[in-house]
């Protein structure tokens, strides 16, 4: 088979990675790629990004299927544009997608289908948001409507913070455009929180390992907030029993209610999720935002754990039989820690050579994000540059596995976080 992943980032070369695992796959062409794509084995980067010209190619190399990685082509409706075509793709259409592209489309997607969620109300004015902040009271949550490349939320400590924010989002600054024309301000969450992936085919649903992000750029979740600086599958959090809740309470009611309006949904179905203290029968349990789409850095780890061939899988989810899938685990413990560069998340400085990589073992890969190749020389090229990502047999051993690499990962003005998977160690001590 030849397949096609749309995406550029580290969640990409982390599905292209496990999908070449597969004796069935002759080339996987990745859309647009990174420089850890362009010459791995059997991949190879496609310098194409406009929808028309991959439909083309598609349809001229007789491409299997393809799979969208992140969230703008399926905002702007890239799996309808291949099913008119007649070519098998995984991923929401474009009315789907609304889950993750508006938050107030969501929010009241929760609401009408009884999803537990954040108490919230939505503003295109400032002044009346900024009411509405002073009314409420610190800490609160603000966030832009549309995508923002994870840096849309803003979780305000103080009143001030959170009037900066509708300021930097529906004022004159307009940082985000059209995706910041619109805010959503909703009640603080306090708890623990935690990613839970599915993949869906529009009646089934198989629930992917759990895992943990670790959004804020800081040791001890200091700091602003990014677009994740690591994560670690599986997360002790979530138990047997409160994996079935999220699957009762959460995933359930979502795809029968996209079913219900009339969108079935297709494709991945990530639920950010915020847990509260208690017995695991009781806790509270919400959503704090549905994405269309893996997470990223979440992938990388999922990867890493996935042993059969995830080819299958997609065929499946592509087929309508997931109900007939099943995954093979590892069940050993994946920590991915995030490089950023220099100014990230602000202002992330472009252009500096990596000078030295940590070498790729069967227990620990380096997956890339922000990278690209000039003149022969890797180069940063975004935000996110790499996720270094190791597999042990704790959460403890996997964490120091995946230091010790990011110990030999170098370029000017990185940055990381050191402390990946604090969690779950917490949780281990309280449990020992």
């Amino acid at each position: 088979m030849k397949l096609l992943v749309i995406g550029a980032g580290g969640r990409e070369h982390a599905l292209a990675w496990r999908l070449a695992q597969s004796p069935r796959v002759q080339k996987i062409y990745v859309a647009p790629g990174n420089g850890g794509t362009a010459h791995a084995a059997l991949l190879e980067n496609l310098p194409l990004q406009d929808t028309d010209a991959l439909i083309a190619f598609a349809r001229d190399e007789k491409i299997a299927f393809t799979v969208v990685g992140p969230e703008a082509p399926l905002a702007a409706g890239i799996v309808d544009a291949f099913r008119a075509a007649g070519l098998r793709i995984f991923g929401p259409t474009r009315a789907a997608a609304q889950l993750e592209s508006s938050k107030d489309y969501a929010k009241a997607f929760m609401q009408r289908h009884g999803i537990p969620t954040a108490a919230y109300q939505t503003f295109t004015d400032a002044q009346q948001a900024k009411a509405y902040v002073q009314a409420q009271g610190a800490p609160i949550v603000v966030k832009a409507d549309g995508l923002a490349a994870g840096k849309g939320v803003v979780v305000a400590q103080t009143q001030d913070e959170a009037l900066q924010a509708i300021d930097h989002m529906l004022g004159a600054d307009g940082a985000f455009g059209a995706a910041g024309a619109r805010v959503v301000i909703e009640e603080f969450l306090d708890g623990e929180e935690a990613s839970f992936i599915v993949m869906c085919d529009g009646h089934h649903v198989l629930p992917l390992a759990t895992s943990q992000d670790h959004k804020r750029l800081q040791d001890a979740d200091a700091g602003p907030n990014t677009g994740g600086m690591g994560a670690y599958s599986p997360a002790p959090l979530v138990t047997p029993a409160l994996h079935n809740r999220i699957m009762r309470e959460v995933i359930q009611p979502a795809i029968q209610g996209m079913a219900r309006d009339g969108i079935p949904y297709t494709g991945f179905l990530y639920a950010g999720l915020m847990i509260g203290q208690g017995p695991d029968a009781t806790r509270p349990l919400k959503v704090l935002e549905f994405n269309c789409r893996m997470g990223d850095p979440e992938t990388q780890p999922i990867m890493l754990r996935v042993k059969s061939d995830f080819t299958e899988t997609l065929e499946h989810a592509l087929n309508g039989t997931l109900d007939q899938a099943d995954i093979d685990w590892d069940r050993r413990t994946a920590v991915g820690v995030v490089l950023a560069t220099a100014g990230y998340p602000d202002s992330p400085r472009k252009g500096d050579a990596i000078t030295s990589l940590a070498p790729d073992t069967d227990t620990c890969v380096t997956f890339h994000a922000g990278t690209t190749i000039q003149d022969g020389q890797l180069r940063t090229s975004g935000g996110r540059v790499l996720c270094v990502t190791a597999l042990a047999d704790s959460i403890r051993r996997a964490q120091q596995a995946a230091y010790d690499a990011v110990n030999q990962t170098l370029f000017e003005g990185r940055q990381f976080r050191r402390d990946i998977g604090w969690r779950a160690l917490a949780s281990n001590k309280r449990h020992d």
